[in-house]
């Protein structure tokens, strides 16, 4: 897991998410109000008592017994009313709360490039979103509200024990002062134990998803016992962690139950030579130790919320190691007149984004936008393209030139490493150019809005994404408006009629990433949907790897037709993919080696021809296999 972009204490990252509960501030005062006067009201009680013991029994006042009676109803009827909004406001605002951070968090994740997801594991992102959130949202509704109440029912209780009797009142309050020593050495060891545990608890989560996603390689590599032993080894870490969590939580609470139990038992004492002295009524001892007896809760739960506390401090803490972290792609600033605020930008090229995005924003819809986008030009540049891995001792792109014409099919091939799909990542801006620029229709795509820039460019990888939806849904991710019709033609062009004979046809759900279908049948879904997009540019990373040479030869004819309505930037590895494209491009060692058509390049280059024959036999065989 990456380092946090900025150093920050736990305490200091849980107070900035105070900025998350601004717009529950009132209901948080009220509650908070509801709730100190319910403690308020549950300390009357014991009064009430001594008044019934001093005045009723003692005294023999029996004109007091029924008022008295009916005042302790009344304060226990309103401390459960009190009770009952604190909860139910609450509810509302904690959870309104852990709503926005999740709904904040996901967006941030979108914003953030692919070289973070790539570098993060899935499982801590995943447990930062759920564990983490959850473990907020206990200590916001629960810690800050008791820790709130718990003090004013200490300080309360303090001082009415002071007085009914100011000597025995202030060796209480001194007598709970260890406690003070006590909370603060389980703070610091606990702290380390609690971030120890949710950094291990989201390794966890990254190997059992790895195993739930890769449970096919483990069953056909017959390694279902050591992924059994690693989970296993995983899983003890995590327990042993826990364990030392719930040692020290056991330990700590131990000493807060002893210490008020321990008060009780010399305030008894004190409390019966008061008495005696007569500086002390019958019913004040009883009211003095009911009282007492009210701070075992306070002082026992302060473990507790210490302990939700300190999780929760850690927790907001791994949540802003997300939230801190820039998106290392984003839209262009812009300046007061609207246009890119990039020096050296030369004005034409303004007029084209800014008529560009106009073109966008007016539009109805998706599919308006994508048809209006493919009667564009789309005439797509690399100008002098260099881009390196951060930390990589050597560029994966140096120098790369290439001028598609608006409509071309431009076949980019090369051998493994070569940088084919790092060079189409950088269209979509899925990752940036170290040096260098890329144009679209004269604009540089770093100034083009994110949204616009994805719009005109659409692509299809070679290892397709699938969500958990339906066929429909899945062709249609980019094109939210698609019609049934246009849908269908998008499936017939990449040769995915096996749609027609799913359970629902369109409406079948394929499972998550797709594994409800074979690994052709996912690549033909992912091109369908490129397809759909009508882009301006369209992106193939080896669309037809999957497929045997049958299908291909279909797809690769209804591919001739599709790709004449784009500018298209295909790697393709097999002979026949690279018959679609009008000129050829070879990238070796991170640059543009040769450009021409597949029949110069035979001619005219050894390490073309070379690559084109090493592919023609792996198709040999492949078609061997076949039949």
């Amino acid at each position: 897991m990456p380092a946090p972009p900025h150093e920050q204490t736990p305490a200091q990252a849980l107070w900035r998410l105070r900025e998350y509960l601004r717009p529950y501030y009132l209901s948080l005062f009220l509650m908070i109000m509801a709730a100190i006067l319910a403690v308020t009201a549950e300390t009357v009680i014991p009064l009430v008592t001594k008044s019934v013991i001093d005045d009723v029994v003692v005294r023999g006042i029996r004109s007091e017994l029924l008022p008295l009676s009916i005042a302790a109803m009344a304060l226990g009827t309103l401390q459960a009313g009190l009770n009952f909004f604190r909860r139910w406001s609450l509810a509302s605002a904690v959870a309104g709360m852990e709503k926005t951070i999740r709904d904040d968090l996901y967006h941030h994740l979108q914003r953030l490039d692919s070289g973070f997801h790539e570098s993060w594991q899935s499982g801590q992102l995943l447990s930062r979103a759920t564990n983490d959130l959850a473990t907020i949202r206990r200590f916001a509704g629960f810690g800050v509200v008791f820790f709130i109440t718990n003090t004013w029912t200490f300080l309360l209780i303090i001082a009415l024990l002071i007085d009914m009797n100011w000597w025995l009142g202030v060796i209480t309050g001194v007598l709970f002062l260890p406690v003070s020593v006590l909370c603060l050495r389980f703070e610091r060891r606990y702290r380390v134990l609690s971030r120890r545990y949710q950094d291990q608890q989201g390794d966890l989560a990254t190997y059992v998803e790895e195993a739930a996603t890769g449970i096919r390689v483990l069953k056909s590599l017959g390694r279902r016992d050591e992924a059994q032993a690693q989970h296993f080894g995983q899983s003890k870490v995590v327990y042993g962690t826990q364990v030392d969590k719930s040692r020290l939580r056991g330990t700590f609470w131990a000493g807060l139950d002893m210490i008020p139990n321990a008060v009780i038992g010399l305030i008894l004492l004190l409390g019966a030579l008061a008495v005696s002295r007569h500086e002390l009524s019958l019913g004040g001892l009883v009211a003095f130790v009911t009282l007492t007896l009210l701070l075992i809760w306070p002082i026992e739960a302060m473990g507790f919320i210490i302990a939700t506390g300190q999780e929760a401090a850690t927790a907001a803490q791994r949540i802003y190691e997300i939230f801190d972290t820039a998106p290392a792609i984003a839209d262009p600033d812009r300046n007061a007149s609207g246009q890119p605020d990039r020096p050296g930008l030369v004005a034409g090229k303004a007029v084209l984004g800014k008529a560009a995005l106009r073109t966008a924003q007016a539009a109805p819809g998706p599919v308006a936008v994508a048809r209006r986008a493919s009667r564009a030009a789309g005439h797509l540049v690399f100008d002098d393209v260099g881009f390196s891995y951060p930390g990589a001792p050597a560029p994966v792109l140096r120098g790369v030139r290439l001028d598609l014409r608006p409509g071309e099919t431009v076949a980019l091939v090369g051998p493994t490493g070569a940088g084919k799909t790092t060079l189409l990542n950088l269209v979509p801006r899925l990752a940036d150019v170290t040096t260098g620029a890329i144009r679209l229709d004269g604009t540089d795509i770093r100034d083009v809005s994110l949204a616009e820039l994805r719009t005109r460019v659409a692509c299809a990888f070679e290892d397709p994404t699938l969500f958990s939806a339906s066929v429909r849904k899945n062709v249609s991710f980019g094109v939210q408006d698609a019609s049934e019709e246009e849908v269908l033609a998008a499936l017939e062009a990449a040769q995915a009629e096996f749609v027609a004979d799913l359970p629902w046809g369109l409406d079948t759900r394929i499972g998550e990433q797709g594994m409800a279908l074979s690994g052709g049948q996912r690549q033909r879904v992912a091109l369908a949907r490129a397809i759909l997009a009508r882009p301006q540019v369209l992106l193939l990373d080896d669309p037809l790897s999957a497929l045997d040479v049958h299908t291909e030869a279909k797809v690769t004819e209804a591919l001739a037709h599709v790709l004449t309505a784009s500018t298209a930037l295909v790697v393709a590895h097999r002979p026949s993919t690279v018959l679609l494209a009008d000129r050829v491009a070879l990238l070796q060692d991170g640059v543009i080696a040769a450009v021409g058509t597949h029949h110069e390049l035979l001619a005219t280059d050894v390490r073309y021809r070379e690559l084109m024959s090493a592919d023609d036999q792996k198709d040999g065989l492949a078609a061997g296999a076949t039949r």
